[in-house]
């Protein structure tokens, strides 16, 4: 909140104020829909940045979904729209197991006229420990993964770059009021947490549009269906929101496919728990929560889908005509993912 002036309340800005418009693309639904809903609003795609965050850093993933970053990419090919990835060094897995150390650098990608260069920041801050997962709370002090691997990427990202001070610009992200209560109080519009339209040494001007926090789940497939976007295979296994594949909300039986079809990453994970004595839920290990669930069929009965989620590449079309999209599997499922 600042003090020194109202807070933003216009629900649509006037998207050609701004001298670029960031997209956080998490490659999820959402995230494409809030996408699409620029473009379809006209907005120039020369104008806009599609960033993404590893949330397993540059190493082997742990809890992420390894073709997203692949599929990001897909898409920002097939739109023309520049896409710059960032992740806190070490990821997920780093931050998990700090034992009296600081907080990882955060990497993020810079454009240039040549392309793009590597810039960190951070890195110095007070030793502390965690050696537990996330836990499953809206309060981001505990549920540490949303904070620490994505929105203090983000912010770090725009802090340290000289290319948004005497700019406007606006940070688009994709939740939706349908999604839980916590994110139903969200504001539309506000002032992002990196805004300095005040400074007279250091000016930015930095707005946060969340376009389609009054859409239901029907209309987000629509706009994705009109263009024709296949969606990640995440929902194409059954999976009705894309977070990590191992996301600390899984429902029990997402937890039972990983368990069906992913048995290593399941298997490293429940190391893990039992490593720290701490488990994801507190009152039961994951596998206690697998038992409680089926794995989602489709998940069993296409083994080019699992596959596809676990290779690197994106290698099948990213886009096909509305008329032969198909709505996944995942769609209209269960809510299991961040509130």
């Amino acid at each position: 909140m600042f003090i020194d002036a109202p807070e933003v309340s216009a629900e649509t800005p006037d998207l050609k104020s701004y001298d670029r418009i960031i997209v956080a693309f998490s490659g999820g639904k959402d995230s494409l829909a809030a996408l699409l809903h620029l473009l379809e609003s006209g907005v120039d795609a020369s104008c806009i940045e599609l960033h993404h965050h590893n949330v397993d850093g540059d190493g082997p993933v742990f809890m992420d979904w390894a073709v997203t970053r692949a599929y990001c990419e897909a898409i920002a090919d097939f739109f023309g729209i520049p896409i710059y990835f960032s992740c806190k060094l070490g990821g997920f897995e780093r931050e998990m197991s700090r034992d009296g150390e600081a907080t990882a650098p955060i990497k993020f990608e810079v454009p240039t006229e040549n392309g793009k260069v590597v810039m960190y920041a951070g890195g110095n801050g007070k030793p502390g420990t965690r050696l537990k997962f996330p836990q499953v709370a809206a309060d981001l002090s505990v549920r540490w993964c949303s904070a620490y691997l994505k929105i203090d990427v983000m912010a770090a990202l725009i802090r340290n770059q000289d290319r948004f001070l005497n700019k406007r610009t606006l940070v688009v992200t994709g939740e939706r009021a349908e999604e839980s209560t916590a994110r139903a109080r969200y504001l539309t519009m506000e002032r992002h947490r990196t805004d300095l339209r005040g400074s007279e040494k250091k000016a930015r001007h930095v707005d946060h549009w969340r376009p389609i926090h009054g859409w239901d789940e029907g209309k987000v497939w629509d706009i994705i269906r009109r263009f024709g976007i296949v969606p990640h295979v995440a929902y194409q296994l059954g999976w009705s929101r894309l977070s990590c594949m191992a996301c600390i909300f899984g429902s029990p039986n997402q937890w039972a496919t990983i368990l069906h079809v992913f048995r290593e990453r399941f298997e490293m994970i429940e190391a893990r728990e039992a490593e720290f004595g701490v488990t994801i839920r507190r009152s039961e290990t994951i596998r206690q929560t697998a038992a409680k669930g089926q794995p989602y069929p489709v998940a069993l009965e296409n083994p080019e889908l699992v596959a596809l989620a676990t290779s690197h590449e994106w290698n099948v079309p990213i886009a096909v005509s509305p008329e032969e999209w198909l709505l996944p599997a995942g769609a209209f499922g269960e809510n299991a993912g961040p509130t």
